[in-house]
């Protein structure tokens, strides 16, 4: 069975929000549902904020769909290092963002529907907001073996997770927000969650690995529009309001006041990056020069995504002892960056003699710093 369609438009929005504090921001009873136009991660996340920040909620409940590019989540109190592969990111060109929230990393793509249900902190609970969505989906296709743990996870046949959760509590309003795995690239995505990075010691929440699979996987007719049919509609039914989604730009500032700043500030290395818990980086690497292995020692102190402290145990005479202590000074309060610190070993060659095996040494030791971030 296909569920028809719900009735969406962009045009109601725009009239409620131009009047303050009326209509989708103010004090209006009943449910609403609303979906973003965009893809993009920041945008999205802000719309999260926006609403959490300026949506009266004390007579209504708020239903946000969203879908995102490929993209990185992180929890608002992890560490990046520890929980993804920045590199392969990059090459990918996959986006990394920090939520608001707690909780775990997630890979968001098309294939992944996000949910977020707010309320006012009294009427937050997530585990009846994920019942919503297993009647929904089994209401979408009978056979489907489904259920939500005691950890507010969605499994499939008891073993394979479907859906990850995360909440934020305001002082008097909560968002609590869900993935659904309908069509993911689960190649990406578990490679994209795999760190690196050896030496880390941090404090930070770490993620709870989980086998995960795709509905698609157990239905091929099954598609992100029609689970997302089924669950609008059976959030419609239980909230007693028409099956009517509302669609939003997460770039007009007519109808979101402030957002386009919201979503710089999460897109900020300071806020991606900056906002990780201290962390401590000890490690060695081993370079090839010249038909010789040399074992390097690394010790790095991370603050607020900057390097604190610095200790770099080469080879004695490897490298001219003031040239390695000018790149501990140096790196000493820069950013755990590798476009940074390339940035840093580049401006200090420039001032070093002009010899080539000395130059090729510093290359080679700048290289492999760059690849422990």
């Amino acid at each position: 069975m296909v569920l028809q369609s719900s009735f969406k438009s962009c045009l109601p929005l725009s009239c409620l929000l131009r009047t303050p504090r009326a209509g989708f921001g103010g004090a209006a009873s009943g449910g609403l549902i609303i979906q973003s136009l965009s893809n993009d991660v920041y945008q999205n996340l802000a719309v999260e904020d926006w609403i959490h920040d300026h949506m009266n909620l004390e007579n209504r409940q708020v239903l946000f769909l969203w879908r995102n590019s490929p993209a990185v989540v992180i929890g608002r109190h992890q560490n990046p290092w520890q929980e993804c592969n920045l590199q392969l990111m990059r090459q990918k060109n996959i986006k990394l963002a920090r939520r608001r929230s707690g909780g775990g990393t997630v890979y968001h793509d098309l294939g992944n529907i996000n949910l977020t249900f707010f309320t006012t902190r009294k009427k937050y609970e997530r585990m009846e907001n994920l019942k919503l969505v297993v009647k929904a989906l089994k209401a979408l296709r009978p056979q489907l073996n489904i259920h939500v743990t005691d950890r507010y996870d969605i499994l499939l046949d008891g073993q394979y997770k479907i859906s990850g959760t995360a909440a934020k509590l305001g002082r008097t309003t909560a968002y609590h927000h869900c993935t659904l795995l309908c069509n993911a690239n689960k190649c990406v995505l578990s490679s994209v969650l795999k760190s690196p990075y050896k030496g880390l010691k941090s404090n930070a929440t770490p993620s709870v690995p989980a086998s995960v699979k795709n509905l698609f996987e157990e239905d091929p007719s099954l598609t992100c529009e029609m689970l997302l049919d089924a669950i609008t509609e059976e959030y419609a039914t239980q909230h007693r309001i028409d099956h009517h989604i509302t669609l939003i730009n997460p770039t007009d500032e007519t109808v979101l006041p402030g957002i386009n700043d919201k979503s710089k500030e999460l897109q900020t290395w300071e806020w991606v990056y900056g906002k990780t818990p201290k962390f401590s980086v000890s490690t060695c690497f081993n370079m090839i020069y010249k038909d010789s292995v040399l074992n390097v020692k690394v010790h790095m102190d991370v603050k607020h995504g900057r390097i604190e402290a610095c200790d770099i145990d080469l080879p004695q005479q490897w490298l001219p002892p003031a040239l390695c202590s000018e790149l501990v000074k140096s790196l000493t309060g820069s950013k755990f960056c590798p476009n940074e610190t390339t940035a840093l070993s580049s401006t200090l060659l420039r001032i070093c003699p002009q010899d080539y095996e000395l130059h090729s040494k510093w290359n080679l030791l700048c290289e492999n710093m760059t690849m422990l971030m």
